[in-house]
Order: C-alpha cells, then sequence, then structure tokens
C-alpha cells in the first residue's frame, strides 16, 4: 500500500478471515506508535480496563486480588502485556495472548527493562482468538481489555473457544467499546456529542486502501447482541459494568474525553462465568 495513501473510512460487511488479516497488520504497522502515544497511561504492570483509567486493583472483577495467586489466567489481545505483567506481580501464571508479533515485542521489550527481582514475566503467545492452541480446561480465567472482541466478525466463535479452555465456573471479563459510542461521531468535543448515526445499523466500520482491502476493521454490537452472544457462548452474565469518567483523568483519547465521559458511557465490561 502507498504510504502517502490516506485509508478510506466507510461502512461495509468484512468477514472473519478480512477482519483478522486487517487487525494483525494495522496492529504490526501500529503498535510503536500506540505504545509510545499510550504507554504512560497503561503503565508497565497495570491492569486497566479502558480509557477511563478504571483498575483491576480497584474494581476486582476478576475476583478478589488475593486470591488470584497460583491461578492460571488467559489474556486475550495482550498488546504490550501490561495486563497480564500485573497479574504476574499478585502470583497469578498468566498468558497473554495477541494476534499481533510487534505488539508482542513491545511485551518483551518491557521485559528487557525490568529491574532485577521484578515479577516473573508472563508467558507470551502469538495466534489467534477465535482458535485457541491450548487444551480444554487450561485456565482458571480469562480477560480481555479492549482486546479481539471489537476487532472479530463472530464474537460467539471467539466466546466458546475461550469457554473451552476455561475449567467450570471460570470467569472471563472482557471490556469493549460501549455500543451506544456507536451512535455519536468519533469525536471527544463537542461534536461527539450529537447522535449521527443509528445504533441498531451493524455494518462494521473499515478503513481500506486504494484496492478496496480493510486495513482496520471494528465490529459494532448492540448491549443486547452482546448479551445474546455471551449466552451462545456458553457463558453466564453476571455483570456489566460501565465505568464513569473519573475526576482525576484529564486526558483525551481518541473518542474519548472528560467531556463525553461525564455525559455518555465509554466503556461496557462484560463480566461472565462459564455455565
Amino acid at each position: 500500500m502507498n504510504q502517502e495513501y490516506e485509508p478510506e473510512a466507510t461502512r461495509r460487511d468484512a468477514s472473519d478471515t478480512e477482519s483478522s488479516r486487517a487487525s494483525r497488520g494495522w496492529w504490526d504497522r501500529n503498535a510503536d506508535e500506540y505504545q509510545s502515544e499510550h504507554g504512560t497511561f497503561l503503565g508497565d504492570d497495570r491492569f486497566v480496563w479502558g480509557p477511563e483509567g478504571l483498575d483491576e486493583a480497584e474494581a476486582g472483577l476478576l475476583g478478589p486480588a488475593a486470591e488470584l495467586k497460583g491461578r492460571r489466567v488467559l489474556e486475550i489481545g495482550a498488546g504490550a502485556a501490561q495486563c497480564s505483567r500485573w497479574l504476574a506481580a499478585q502470583g497469578a501464571r498468566p498468558v497473554a495472548l495477541d494476534l499481533s508479533h510487534r505488539q508482542l515485542q513491545h511485551a518483551l521489550r518491557i521485559a528487557g527493562g525490568a529491574p532485577d527481582g521484578a515479577a516473573r514475566e508472563p508467558q507470551l503467545v502469538e495466534a489467534d482468538a477465535g482458535a485457541l492452541p491450548f487444551r480444554d480446561g487450561s485456565f482458571d480465567l480469562a480477560c480481555s481489555a479492549y482486546g479481539a472482541i471489537p476487532f472479530v466478525a463472530d464474537p460467539v466463535r471467539v466466546l466458546r473457544e475461550v469457554r473451552r479452555v476455561l475449567r467450570p465456573g471460570g470467569r472471563f471479563v472482557f471490556s469493549v467499546t460501549h455500543p451506544i459510542r456507536w451512535a455519536f461521531p468519533d469525536e471527544p468535543g463537542p461534536d461527539g456529542l450529537s447522535v449521527a448515526a443509528s445504533y441498531f445499523d451493524r455494518t462494521p466500520y473499515v478503513e481500506q486502501d486504494e484496492a478496496g482491502r480493510a486495513v482496520y476493521v471494528e465490529h459494532h454490537r448492540t448491549v443486547g447482541d452482546r448479551v445474546r452472544d455471551v449466552v451462545a457462548g456458553g457463558f453466564r452474565l453476571v455483570d456489566l459494568v460501565e465505568p464513569e469518567w473519573p475526576e482525576w483523568n484529564v486526558q483525551e483519547w481518541g473518542g474519548w474525553s472528560p467531556l463525553r465521559g461525564n455525559l455518555i458511557p465509554g466503556t461496557a465490561i462484560f463480566v461472565c462465568e462459564a455455565a
């Protein structure tokens, strides 16, 4: 693709294969910029659920931190494995899985800069969330902070894979862009406060190159869709968390900002248990 070419943004169908290929390519190309821009906020060993800054240390959505010790945890869409590194510091045994080779290289970079005596580094695995390379019942817990689920055409396939590798009663907690945001422009300022599209339009958002090949894909599901997906994936929905924007957070992150965050939710966190 011509590096001078600005991808065209559109709404069109995108298959699971096209979506996966686009996601791998996008994250490999943009991992450096992403980690440079957001690395300070994410930290090296912090478990944050979204741009609002809700910490797992505060929320305890995976369970009390004291009970994580010895638990085998799968993080899906781990990026540079910041969340998994926090889990390791609690005594858990995390596996950080990501589709992007470049994102996992950043995980290795952070590990290389860790001081002596730091918590054991998580195991890193490069794989597609729709075809997890693990045996049935391999994990006690699973988590995903904005990883994989928003970018796949078939989220039920991913949920069923997660259910397969979890032990009976295992918990899976994942965060996504709050579905209501799809009705608003992706703008942090006042222009992002007026409804501009139908909330019920599930047509994927696609950025494509000159040849019409998708280079970025994100899939919209309504709240009801997400709940039905969770059930179809073999889980029971325990809680749906919509983090409020905290006073201390003054940053803008794409379409997330204090202005919008104080008026409409930006993140939805689904707390699920294997049925």
